[in-house]
């Protein structure tokens, strides 16, 4: 007899926060969501990954595989490792960026190295801005276990808008 899971979640208004968030330079708004003030994008509530540390430059998520993220296979699903690294790069040069500047992911390219269950003890992502200039940035990113064991990684070049 098979048991069925059901999983219940909940967002606030994205385009609340986005109004917010022109307010404040990166470092800031990111500070807001990190400290509560601000809620988190609703992807990261779909996903259940959230922001541990906000830095200029390095802003680091958490992710623990649940059965909920789980592929065909039995492991976490390549998207959800993908939109981590992504939401910690992507956040990770927000940090830098003042008011009025934005930016948007041109690529993305993951390398996946490990296979990632509910087992997995939980992960974090380290960024590193490799490049950032007027008008580009390039990135890469890492997820990691506690003891540093790497299990994806990413690179990729984003647009900055003024």
């Amino acid at each position: 007899m098979s048991i069925n899971r059901t999983r219940t979640f909940s967002w606030e208004d994205p385009n609340k926060t986005l109004e917010e968030a022109k307010k404040l330079n990166g470092y800031e708004f990111l500070m807001q969501v990190l400290e509560g003030n601000l809620p988190m994008a609703p992807i990261q509530e779909t996903i259940s990954s959230r922001v541990v540390s906000v830095e200029k430059g390095q802003v680091i998520f958490e992710l623990k595989g649940e059965e909920f993220h789980y592929n065909p296979i039995g492991s976490v699903h390549g998207g959800i490792i993908s939109t981590v690294l992504d939401s910690a790069i992507g956040c990770s040069l927000l940090s830098t960026l003042e008011i009025g500047e934005s930016f948007t992911s041109l690529d993305l390219k993951v390398n996946f190295l490990r296979r990632i269950t509910a087992d997995t003890p939980p992960l974090t992502t380290k960024t590193k801005i490799i490049h950032k200039g007027r008008t580009t940035a390039y990135l890469e990113c890492e997820l990691l276990d506690a003891e540093d064991k790497l299990y994806a990684h990413a690179v990729s070049n984003c647009m900055i808008f003024r």
